[in-house]
């Protein structure tokens, strides 16, 4: 059976130019420090590292995350996901009203073999926890920035 497929598309708009928003976003090392669900993370090597993420379920993700695009002059970043997801995640900024509009984009495959059994009942509740795992970053991003 093949993996399922997660799309994700979130946007944030925050009080900050998007260029302090880009380096905030690019500094994967320090996002324990402003997103509450990452618990742990771990720096390989200046392409890659490790995080475990925890939200609203009682599961911790581990995952491998590789940098793919680091643009600061197009505002870009994504890094490809491997250990319990597999796939990409991404931003995408833009000035906007008040600061910046962040686009967040994320597909991947469901690879955490316990979560795998059970995805087709547990679907829209893996997107509810995404959900509030968004909204948990936005909110420590925002006091981050204006803090």
């Amino acid at each position: 059976m093949a993996p399922p497929v997660y799309r994700f598309a979130t946007t944030w708009r925050l009080p900050a130019e998007p260029e302090r928003v880009y380096a905030v976003l690019a500094d994967i090392e320090r996002y324990d420090r402003w997103w509450p669900q990452v618990r742990r993370i771990t720096r390989l090597d200046d392409e890659s590292g490790d995080v475990q993420i925890r939200s609203v379920l009682p599961w911790t993700l581990h995952l491998h995350l590789r940098r793919e695009v680091e643009d600061e002059s197009a505002l870009r970043l994504r890094a490809a996901v491997r250990g319990h997801l597999h796939g990409w995640s991404g931003w995408e900024l833009r000035p906007g009203p008040g600061g910046t509009h962040a686009a967040y984009r994320q597909e991947v495959e469901l690879h955490a073999p316990v979560l795998r059994r059970v995805s087709f009942l547990l679907r829209p509740v893996l997107r509810a926890n995404h959900a509030a795992m968004m909204r948990g970053g936005e909110r420590g991003l925002r006091a981050h920035l204006t803090g």
